[in-house]
């Protein structure tokens, strides 16, 4: 079932829509930092550009509860949220942050659900893409515990453009978090893993530990 929610609340994520020219940034600035309201907080490229999420929520939410089949799902819909969202280049990379607040969704889950819920959220994500060969790794930022999933994948009907997804999903006191990538080169991914990240507190300087993946672990 937690899978199937994420599935569907995915559609709130317009990763398609980022799919278009952007400004390539000239010249390297320091992070932006953004600090979410469930605690946590990640510190962005500063030189991308900030896309302006809101005007496409509300069709994205209608969208996301049509395709819903359960209660928690359409609760799933109408609760997620996009935190921040950023692109760079032609075609663009793209960082962006899920939320899905506790007091909203009216349950919490807990820290056995993180697998099943981040391979929803990275199935969710991959719904724009024909994507192949994931690998998986689980690590820690302090106390918390991080579930990461990266694959390589084509947009669907442009098989010329490759990216990189990567999806690394977290559990809060007050909600869950995932951060996503959708990176076109090897730059971009690196920006995105060597990210600092704040957690309720814990502080890392690189949000993907350079051990991580190292086994190469397949589903």
């Amino acid at each position: 079932m937690k899978s199937a929610l994420f599935a569907t609340i995915l559609v709130l994520a317009p990763v398609a829509g980022m799919c278009q020219a952007t400004p390539a940034a000239p010249a390297a600035a320091a992070a932006s930092v953004y600090n979410g309201d469930l605690g946590y907080s990640f510190a962005y490229p500063g030189d991308w550009e900030v896309v302006d999420t809101k005007p496409m929520m509300p069709a994205a939410h209608q969208q996301a509860a049509e395709n819903a089949t359960t209660d928690p799902e359409k609760k799933g819909a109408e609760c997620a949220q996009i935190g921040f969202l950023v692109r760079n280049g032609n075609p663009p990379s793209v960082i962006m942050s899920l939320t899905l607040p506790f007091d909203c969704f009216g349950s919490k889950f807990s820290q056995d659900d993180l697998p099943s819920l981040g391979e929803g959220i990275a199935g969710g994500m991959k719904k724009n893409f024909d994507a192949a060969d994931p690998i998986y790794d689980a690590y820690k930022i302090g106390s918390h515990r991080i579930w990461i999933e990266r694959a390589m994948g084509n947009v669907k009907g442009h098989p010329e453009m490759t990216y990189t997804l990567e999806t690394a999903c977290t559990i809060l006191d007050k909600g869950m978090v995932c951060l996503f990538t959708m990176a076109k080169d090897d730059s971009a991914l690196a920006l995105f893993e060597k990210s600092a990240v704040t957690l309720e507190g814990d502080k890392a300087d690189a949000l993907v530990p350079a051990t991580v993946f190292a086994a190469d672990k397949k589903k």
